[in-house]
């Protein structure tokens, strides 16, 4: 499922969600539970859009929230199929999501900020057994935000970090179509996110960047 792994996040309609499908995107991210951003869309949007999904493609929930019974909550009233956890979730909370929904694929984030790369070392090491992917991704010290902040990181932190890593590593962190090609070749990441990088003006996402990240990120995957 993650070779070669490219998502999409921040969905804010049905309409957006129709121009990724068409263009290729199987795996669409939908923020909720967030500690800084504005949530893009209601719960009950995002359900009537991911459950109307064509087959093979996934809609995936990114939340900040800790409990395993909350997540699992949040996961079955919008019907994702994938769940990235981004906030500072226990062991024993992430055992307990993995036996909630032992079917349903977890990634959890590595969140790089300033001289953080031990305790990411450490979080690979004990969060391995209970998930079955990492994404790592950049910390805003301006606003907080540990997710969507157009910001890239140091990627010799994601490299060495895939390396480390007994499960797929996926890139994400200011990936846009100018830089994910370089980026994907230098980290040899199983995967990629974009959010903000894939944007226009608007806010929106726009389907000459999409067309041009997937296009770049896909060459720079069949070299690696």
């Amino acid at each position: 499922m993650f070779k070669n792994f490219i998502q999409i996040a921040g969905i804010i309609d049905k309409a957006e969600a129709e121009m990724l499908i068409k263009n290729g995107i199987k795996f669409l991210g939908f923020p909720f539970a967030l500690p800084v951003h504005k949530e893009d869309l209601s719960r009950k949007e995002a359900s009537a859009i991911i459950r109307n999904f064509p087959t093979g493609v996934y809609g995936v929930l990114i939340t900040y929230l800790e409990k395993a019974n909350e997540i699992t909550a949040l996961s079955k009233e919008l019907g994702t199929t994938l769940i990235q956890i981004h906030g500072n979730i226990s062991e024993k909370e992430l055992k307990k999501l993995k036996e909630l929904q032992p079917e349903t694929p977890l990634i959890k984030s590595l969140v790089v900020s300033k001289n953080n790369f031990e305790e990411l070392k450490e979080n690979v090491r004990k969060f391995s057994p209970f998930v079955d992917a990492f994404i790592t991704d950049t910390y805003d010290p301006a606003t907080g935000a540990s997710g969507a902040t157009g910001k890239t990181h140091d990627w010799k932190i994601s490299r060495s970090l895939r390396e480390l890593s007994p499960l797929p590593l996926i890139l994400a962190g200011g990936l846009n179509p100018e830089n994910v090609k370089e980026a994907i070749e230098f980290v040899r990441p199983a995967g990629v996110d974009s959010h903000t990088g894939v944007e226009n003006e608007s806010g929106r996402k726009d389907e000459l960047l999409v067309r041009k990240f997937i296009s770049e990120a896909n060459a720079a995957f069949g070299k690696i």
